[in-house]
């Protein structure tokens, strides 16, 4: 397929932990394709209302907050950086904290319409593999491929609570284990966009895979979906 003629658009959704982002990466290398994380600018969101002493539960204070926030992607080496006001954030967005802030926040209206031209921009104007819990349904309903990633929690549960180990974090598993089942029903059951597979999405369970395998399942789908060459 010629990459020149339209750009291609590749969504992946799914619950936290299930490897999107690692997958969404290597897929994105592997096809030469950008790789834009969202979750990622909801994190850069929730990270600035915790910066700013604001509850991001508190609806109205991170709406009259937004003004001031300039969240922006750059790419430097094919790595995605994420940037809060022109501060790259990066090493500060993967907390538990971060984490429970971007679930929170990513389910006020007006913070999903404050990134979703951002989201939508990219995929206009260059061929991605994109990741986060609506780009099949709301944010990329065209996208040429869409896959729901998914694992059991305790799965999830233990690959998290390895990298946030490896991260030097303090945490158990079982706090892990607890805030992937938390977050799991929040982004489910939220009237903004709630987290569901679109109709036309391909289910993919890692369960039982390994990161090489769940790599290979994603990429033999893409090329059956594309008729890659």
């Amino acid at each position: 397929m010629n990459l020149t003629q339209k750009p291609i658009a590749i969504a992946i959704d799914g619950p936290s932990g299930a490897g999107k982002s690692t997958l969404a990466k290597m897929l994105a290398k592997e096809f030469g394709l950008i790789y834009v994380d969202t979750g990622a600018l909801y994190r850069a969101v929730g990270y600035a209302a915790l910066q700013s002493g604001i509850d991001p539960s508190d609806t109205d204070a991170v709406i009259a907050m937004l003004p001031a926030v300039r969240v922006e992607l750059a790419y430097v080496d094919g790595e995605q950086k994420v940037l809060l006001n022109g501060e790259d954030i990066g090493g500060y967005i993967r907390t538990p904290e971060v984490s429970a802030a971007a679930s929170t926040v990513s389910a006020i209206p007006a913070v999903r319409d404050f990134l979703f031209a951002l989201q939508q921009d990219i995929a206009k104007t260059q061929s991605v593999v994109m990741d986060g819990r609506d780009i099949g349904t709301v944010v990329l309903p065209w996208a040429d491929v869409k896959i729901f990633l998914t694992a059991s929690a305790e799965k999830r549960a233990q690959r998290r609570y390895k990298e946030l180990i490896e991260k030097g974090q303090d945490v158990t598993y079982e706090s892990v284990l607890a805030d992937m089942v938390e977050r799991d029903a929040r982004d489910s059951q939220r009237e903004t966009a709630p987290l569901k597979a679109a109709e036309d999405a391909v289910l993919v369970d890692t369960s039982e895979l390994t990161l090489e395998e769940s790599k290979d399942a994603l990429a033999a789908l893409v090329k059956e979906r594309l008729a890659w060459a």
